[in-house]
């Protein structure tokens, strides 16, 4: 699987949900992308992620 561009073994499968707690996101500040279509975070749970799967996690900054 490739992480915002980075290729990524999947020991086991997963949900999206549990892979972003591991790689400690913070659910509240990104959005993800999966194979080029935006993943609503109320199904985070619910994506089976597989290896030849693309995902971009963005993460939001404040700023001014």
């Amino acid at each position: 699987m490739k992480v915002n561009g980075i290729t990524i073994f999947l020991e086991k499968n997963q949900s999206l949900y549990d892979f972003l707690k591991a790689q400690n996101y913070d659910m509240c500040k990104i959005a993800v992308e999966r194979n080029g279509k935006i993943v609503p975070k109320a199904t985070y749970k619910d994506v089976e992620l597989y290896d030849e799967d693309t995902i971009e996690v963005v993460r939001f900054v404040g700023g001014g």
